[in-house]
């Protein structure tokens, strides 16, 4: 199994309280956090993508070219690439030189993302929410199959053989399909022979199964084999030296952050309680010490007929740098050996 982080780059140091940070510090920062999971020897680490005042992630090809070049094995990847909002061109061209300048290490997790802000920032209108999306990871899938595109659709003007450049070091460069709850959303991964990244923020892990088992046999009834379709899963966690201090540091920042998001989407104020439920054995939050969480991502494993790649998001709770690097320590000194022990690593090759 692959662990990594996927980060949010939240624009501030807490979300409950104390002081803010500069952007230029946060993003500083963060950089050193991306190093410093590089060092530990953690398998990948993923920027995600909005276009809010909360968040210091809209560019993140831009990021993660900047950790590439301080960084040496670690693979780089989007977590995730907004594509219903994007050009599928120029997100090609950027992560084909993220991927040059990483020399073999960029990936893009394409999906829709959570929140609708980039829909009126870049002109769109959300009736097309579902064929802007499928439209779009079709030309993403012919762009990297080929240099000279013959292409036409609804959303975008029609390419009539124009090449497309820089082509990246890996040959396909590695497209993942990120996905939260919808059936269809898991058919379609399956019936391209993407791998799969789930987020699983919420609820109970093991109620994803029929899901997955829903990729996986729309990936056998497409001929793809089962080598190729990979199963990632993006959940919030963070690591600390004991159960009660990893809870204890992360909940203010956490009730914080999802208390907000409910206030737009009309869901009540988060409860220590229920944060608690979430932690516990079936619950989908990985927080706690090291042997702890290795020993739920290992049942989670078995609940879900196996995973190739977990990434903790812990920006969520948007946590002082100091806290950032230390959990991350934990992840790659004691959290990750005891998985590799017990799973084997997944091929490189998450192309599809």
């Amino acid at each position: 199994m692959q662990i990594g982080i996927d980060s949010f780059a939240a624009a501030t140091t807490t979300s409950a309280a104390g002081p803010a940070i500069a952007p230029v510090d946060r993003l500083r920062n963060l950089v050193d956090e991306i190093v410093l999971a590089d060092q530990v020897g953690l398998d990948v680490f993923g920027i995600g993508e909005h276009h809010r005042a909360q968040f210091l992630d809209s560019a993140p090809a831009v990021i993660l070219a900047a950790a590439a070049s301080r960084t040496s094995k670690i693979r780089l990847t989007s977590a995730v690439t907004v594509l219903s909002a994007a050009d599928p061109v120029r997100v090609f061209q950027e992560f084909a030189t993220l991927d040059l300048l990483s020399a073999g290490r960029a990936e893009l997790v394409v999906g829709r993302g959570s929140f609708v802000d980039s829909f009126p920032l870049f002109g769109l209108d959300l009736k097309d929410y579902d064929s802007l999306f499928a439209e779009k990871l079709d030309l993403l899938l012919q762009i990297r199959s080929g240099n000279h595109i013959h292409w036409s659709g609804r959303h975008r003007p029609a390419l009539t053989g124009q090449g497309i450049y820089p082509r990246p070091l890996q040959q396909p460069l590695p497209v993942w399909l990120g996905v939260g709850g919808t059936p269809q959303s898991f058919a379609r991964a399956g019936h391209l022979g993407l791998p799969l990244m789930v987020a699983i923020i919420g609820g109970e892990t093991h109620r994803f199964r029929p899901l997955i088992d829903l990729y996986r046999e729309a990936g056998r009834r497409a001929g793809h084999p089962a080598a190729q379709l990979k199963v990632g899963i993006h959940s919030i966690g963070f690591l600390g030296d004991t159960d009660q201090q990893a809870a204890d540091t992360f909940f203010p920042g956490y009730a914080h952050s999802f208390t907000e998001i409910g206030k737009e989407r009309g869901w009540p104020p988060v409860t220590r309680s229920q944060f608690d439920a979430l932690r516990g054995r079936t619950g989908a939050l990985l927080i706690g010490q090291p042997e702890t969480v290795a020993e739920k991502i290992l049942r989670f494993h078995e609940a879900l007929g196996g995973i190739d790649r977990l990434t903790f998001q812990m920006t969520v709770a948007a946590l002082p740098h100091a806290n950032m690097l230390h959990a991350i320590e934990l992840l790659g000194t004691r959290l990750a050996p005891i998985l590799r022990a017990a799973l084997p690593t997944v091929a490189e090759d998450t192309s599809a």
